[in-house]
């Protein structure tokens, strides 16, 4: 029989011979996403670049001491 070792030792043999077949489409797929992401990234970063920030609204009131917990 069998023990923990090797059945991990086989499942992870199986699971790189039917990855190797996908492999390329899959890194494939993961550069797309990457400079998919890259681009949203600098899209947000100019968008933000370009408009002014507004200055802080600051209300002005009384200060109170908080109670001790």
């Amino acid at each position: 029989m069998f023990g923990i070792g090797e059945l991990t030792i086989l499942l992870l043999v199986i699971v790189a011979v039917l990855a190797v077949k996908r492999l390329p489409d899959l890194m494939r797929s993961a550069g797309k996403a990457a400079r998919i992401l890259k681009s949203e990234k600098q899209a947000l970063k100019d968008e933000a670049g370009d408009r002014p920030r507004p200055a802080p609204h600051v209300i002005r009131g009384e200060t109170t001491e908080r109670d001790a917990p």
